[in-house]
């Protein structure tokens, strides 16, 4: 059976030998992407340690940067598999570097930097960056849980030990917007970041209509749909707002 055959009828891979060079060039964007990520995540919140109000969310603060930092680490060590220099990697972008907070370039991403563009945009305050991390970790777990199924297993056991590590994360970003909330941080300015943050994360989904998901399916790379990905995310980060006294912009 030819290999294109075999991930098509489901299969899957255990080493980079028998990829072919389509499938290898679209297993290396995906890790890509979400080493960038990472790296560009832990980054822009290592600025954020020092504003946290107390000890304990300085320590939270600290540790998500370590973990994203380690989970960067899993995925680059696979793509070095692949060929990729991992050596040199982590050095060959500013991860910290940020656009000004008013730009707005959607899903546009910068040369020889794979990053979601959400994680371009600068953190402002503590609370800021709370909700952000709430929404982008909300949609973390529904990437990871796509990811947990690739059709590459090494990655994809390594994304399902990944998976519980974000969703702690997003269950302490949780936890820090309802500290904030029952400490009296203004509502106001909260829903400010909720606006500013909602539509530059459900651009982390891709376009509704992708030219790449025929060939991403037929390479068990992907099995849901960007806008089913999104949907998901909408409803449940909804629900969460909801429950906070936020609300979730529309449209």
């Amino acid at each position: 059976m030819k290999i294109e055959d075999y991930l098509a009828q489901g299969g899957v891979l255990s080493s980079p030998d028998n990829a072919p060079p389509r499938y290898r060039a679209e297993l290396l964007r995906l890790m890509a992407t979400f080493v960038d990520s990472e790296l560009a995540a832990a980054a822009g919140f290592a600025d954020m340690i020092n504003a946290g109000p107390g000890i304990p969310e300085r320590i939270a603060a600290a540790r998500i940067v370590m973990e994203k930092t380690e989970n960067a680490g899993r995925v680059l060590r696979i793509m070095g598999d692949f060929g990729a220099n991992t050596d040199r990697y982590v050095g060959a972008h500013p991860w910290a570097d940020r656009l000004a907070r008013e730009a707005d370039i959607g899903a546009t991403r910068r040369e020889g930097d794979m990053r979601l563009s959400v994680f371009n945009y600068p953190l402002t305050t503590w609370a800021d960056s709370v909700v952000m991390h709430l929404l982008m970790g909300l949609a973390a777990e529904e990437q990871l849980g796509e990811f947990s199924r690739v059709s590459y297993g090494p990655l994809a056991e390594a994304f399902r030990e990944i998976a519980p590590i974000e969703a702690a994360h997003t269950l302490s970003a949780r936890k820090g917007l309802e500290h904030l909330i029952d400490t009296g941080t203004d509502r106001a300015a909260l829903q400010a970041s909720v606006d500013y943050w909602w539509p530059r994360v459900a651009v982390s989904f891709g376009r509704e209509v992708s030219s790449r998901a025929a060939t991403l399916g037929a390479f068990g790379l992907r099995h849901q749909t960007n806008a089913e990905l999104r949907g998901c995310w909408e409803r449940r980060a909804g629900a969460e707002l909801e429950g906070l006294g936020l609300t979730a912009p529309q449209g």
